[in-house]
Formats: C-alpha cells, structure tokens, sequence
C-alpha cells in the first residue's frame, strides 16, 4: 500500500484536535469551522489509510492505537519544524547558529555549568558544541577554527592572531599523599623533587606542541586527563601540580597533602577567553563572554 503525504498543515489539525479534546475546541483554537477541521482530519486519515480516532464512542474523542502512534511522530515533526523557524529566525537577526567552545580542563566545572545553563536559557536555538582540552591545545583549536571561542590557559607560542579577555586564575599546588617522601623528610628540601617521579598534565598526541608545565623531574608520566591525574596522585605514584579546586575535598579528608616545593611552591593559572582576530564572536558568543567575566 502506497502511504499519501500530509501536510503540516493537516498534522497541526490533528494535534490541535487532540490537544484541545474536540473537533468544537479545535475550531475555535484554529478559528475555522468545525467542518473545516473534520475535513483536514478525514484528510489525514484517508493520505495514512488508517483511522486516528475510535468513533466507536461517539460521546468522548479517543485516539485509536494507530492515532497515538502517529501523534508521538506528528509531535515530533512539529517541534523540528518550530525549532527550524526559530533558527531561522535567529539567523536572519545575525544569531550564530552554533557556537563551538573548546575549553581547559583547568576550569572549574561548576563555572562552565553556570555559564551553559544560563546560555541555553538565553539563547534556546543556539546549539552548543563543547570539546575539553589541556593547556595550549585550547588556543591551537581556536588558531585552526575548529572552535569559535576558547576558555584555557596556557597559549601556544604564536598567538598574534588571537583575542584574549581575562577571566580570572586558578590556584596551582604541588600534591601528594601523606606517606609521600617530599611530603615526609624530603620536604621543603631544594632539588629533592628531583629524585621522584612526577606526573604531568600535557596536550593529547594529536598534537605536536607537546606543552607542560613546571617540570622538574626526569622521570615524569604525561597525562591529557585531569581526572586520570588525580587518580594516580591519590594512589601514590608520583607527585604533581593540581587546580585547588580539584583537589579540595582530597586535601580536606587528608588523602592528599600539599607539598613544600622551594622550586615553585605553587602559583596562579590565568584563564582567558580567546578568538581569532579574524573571527569575531556574535551575539551569541559575545553574552557568553560577559556571562564568564561577570563569574570573577
């Protein structure tokens, strides 16, 4: 059997019927005739080949086990269609329709939360596509246009062709567990972190600027993964530099220590927003920024 096409129009009807409780209700929702609207449904039903409703019960409107199938699909093509109006919409007002964030994992997430949830709400049309990465790999995204906004860090080393505004810093510790030797009689000792391995937080292989920070032993393991760190520091297989804030309850509860380190005690990460030169964000991306510098 060759199933007809409805139209939006005929599927709208249908709903409304369905939503309002009578073809009566659904007239005046539409302002059309009752008549009209029996017609559009008939319609309908005639293009599917099946019946919507059970007219068995001529006293109350009852969807038959087919019309609840098709209403969950009418729904469905009616939300994308309102949804593509107002991206539309958004576009013909210079609304982005997407926004790209590649994003530091030096952020504290509950900032990056606040920020999304509050954008979605502001900008309900926008698609929001996030990707998380370490250090100066933000920047190179942003560099390549892979990602329209940057939130990090640490920039790779050509950044001429980048914007930046700041938006605050996180607080960097060197940590351990208690048992740890620098936390223990090697500790506040100049060059003793030398002699114990340490783990860093680096870019993924993808990319060639394999950039660290404060490396000060020869024996280190890499990692992209903040949260992969965190796990081998609790663990006891080395000592690092975490975000306070990502440590905070592992220092409170005593399974990490902060170490004494004369080298480089600890220290501020700065964060920043960044685009290209070239690439201005719209309006879109532009409330965001002021949304993540109101955070400070």
């Amino acid at each position: 059997m060759i199933v007809g096409t409805p139209t939006f129009d005929q599927l709208r009807v249908f709903i409304t019927v369905v939503d309002e409780g009578s073809f009566a209700a659904a007239g005046r929702r539409l302002r059309r005739a009752t008549s009209a609207i029996s017609y559009s449904v008939a319609a309908l039903e005639e293009q599917l080949g099946i019946e919507l409703f059970d007219r068995s019960n001529s006293r109350r409107l009852t969807l038959s086990h087919n019309g609840k199938i098709v209403l969950a699909q009418a729904r469905n093509l009616a939300g994308g269609l309102n949804d593509l109006k107002a991206r539309v919409a958004g576009i013909l007002e210079g609304l982005e329709p997407e926004l790209t964030l590649v994003v530091d994992v030096m952020l504290p997430v509950e900032r990056l939360i606040d920020a999304i949830r509050a954008f979605e709400e502001e900008f309900p049309t926008v698609t929001i596509r996030l990707n998380v990465e370490a250090l100066s790999a933000v920047s190179r995204l942003v560099q390549q246009g892979v990602a329209r906004l940057g939130i990090g860090g640490l920039l790779h080393s050509d950044e001429t062709d980048l914007e930046r505004v700041a938006i605050g810093a996180v607080e960097m510790m060197p940590v351990a567990v208690p048992s740890h030797p620098l936390a223990g009689p090697e500790r506040g000792v100049v060059g003793a972190s030398k002699h114990h391995r340490q783990i860093l937080l680096t870019v993924r292989s993808a990319f060639e600027d394999k950039t660290t920070m404060a490396v000060f032993a020869p024996e280190t393991w890499s990692l992209s993964d903040l949260g992969a760190k965190r796990a081998l520091l609790n663990a006891g297989l080395g000592w690092g530099y975490m975000p306070e804030h990502s440590v905070r309850d592992d220092l409170a509860s005593g399974r990490l220590v902060r170490l004494n380190i004369p080298e480089l005690p600890g220290g501020m990460y700065p964060l920043q927003i960044m685009y290209r030169t070239d690439a201005p964000p719209g309006p879109a991306g532009s409330w965001l920024i002021k949304r993540l510098t109101a955070q400070q």
